[in-house]
């Protein structure tokens, strides 16, 4: 990005999305933050040269509009999704992951108008599948979802820079009414929030088969919030203990699952705690009917506890001292494997109002 009076800038989406003549790091750093643009870290500046390399990394058109990424509206096209990658620091053949990500953002089901303008901290998580985890070099073990990776960390930040770039969801708005991220409080996840499934530890077919989708590589987006860490060390054997733990995480109100029934959860199994559950004989979708049918709390306490739901009919039906579910459906409880040796795994809440999407990637 650069100034017009230091270089003209180069095709523009619609995404205030500019190369940069001056290069110069401390130049960058402080043109972006005098405009509000950039997440606030140092960028990789997006010069020509950088810019057409990145695209060499992609066979599709370039000027292709995957679709207009609310609440600004801007126009993502590859093109302009290359620049913010090379501002995030990924390679080219990191291209192809990010322009399927963003297609899964645009979909009408995942709702990035409220995912990018709610109040809610959500933040766009970003899981990659199949061959791409090799061969892009992301790290599906150990810290998968911590520092130290660059495929990891920058996929998620190119993903987060297009939403501010393209999207306009900044924290502080664009100066237009209604536009911006409004999340009260944010949440560290929203610099970039993405991890690989650990398809060789796995004791199940990878995550995109359970969905019916046979493609060597794809990418996952949903509208998360933070993971929340569940540790069983006791277990030996019974996989029950594991996931009654779990059910205890997921079934608590102050998550907006307990007032969006058609919310997701996804489980994210630790390699030992998996292979615990499968050497019991338990299949994906056994963890799914369990976890349905234990994270549940009387469906009095819910009507205490929310004036407003969006609860199906049947749940609304439920007498006081029935157990309602967290979620109408076991289907919503999306398993896979991630991360390293360790008696850990996750439970990661949604945002309520949006649905998670897989796109293969081209």
């Amino acid at each position: 990005m650069v100034d017009s009076a230091t270089a003209a800038p180069a095709r523009d989406a619609g995404a205030d999305a500019h190369v940069v003549a001056d290069e110069q790091p401390d130049t960058v750093y402080a043109w972006l933050d005098e405009r509000g643009w950039g997440d606030g870290l140092p960028v990789v500046p997006p010069t020509e040269a950088r810019v057409a390399a990145m695209l060499a990394g992609y066979d599709g058109d370039p000027d292709e509009v995957i679709g207009a990424l609310p609440p600004r509206l801007g126009e993502a096209t590859p093109r302009v999704l290359a620049v913010n990658a090379v501002m995030a620091g990924c390679t080219p053949e990191m291209l192809p992951l990010l322009v399927a990500a963003v297609r899964g953002i645009c979909a009408p089901e995942f709702n990035l108008r409220g995912v990018n303008s709610t109040t809610h901290p959500v933040s766009v998580m970003v899981l990659v599948h199949g061959e791409a985890v090799r061969s892009c070099g992301f790290n599906s073990g150990t810290g998968t979802l911590g520092p130290g990776n660059r495929a990891n960390a920058t996929l998620g930040r190119a993903v987060r820079l297009a939403l501010l770039h393209i999207g306009g969801g900044t924290a502080h708005g664009t100066g237009d009414a209604g536009m911006g991220d409004a999340a009260t409080h944010g949440q560290p996840s929203k610099y970039t929030f993405c991890f690989a499934e650990n398809a060789e530890a796995s004791p199940w077919p990878v995550y995109p088969r359970a969905l019916g989708l046979d493609t060597p590589s794809a990418v996952t987006v949903a509208g998360m919030e933070n993971p929340h860490n569940i540790h069983d060390m006791e277990t030996r054997g019974k996989p029950a203990p594991i996931l009654d733990k779990m059910a205890t995480v997921m079934a608590t109100f102050g998550t907006n699952n307990a007032v969006v029934s058609s919310a997701e959860y996804f489980i994210v199994h630790g390699p030992e705690h998996a292979a615990t559950l499968a050497a019991a004989g338990w299949a994906r979708q056994d963890v799914q009917a369990y976890l349905f049918e234990k994270a549940r709390r009387p469906a009095g306490e819910f009507r205490k506890s929310f004036r407003n739901s969006m609860w199906r009919p049947w749940m609304r039906a439920l007498g006081d001292d029935d157990l309602q579910p967290m979620t109408e459906c076991a289907d919503n409880i999306r398993v896979l494997v991630a991360g390293g040796p360790g008696k850990h795994s996750l439970v990661i809440p949604s945002w309520g109002l949006t649905r998670s999407v897989t796109v293969p990637v081209d």
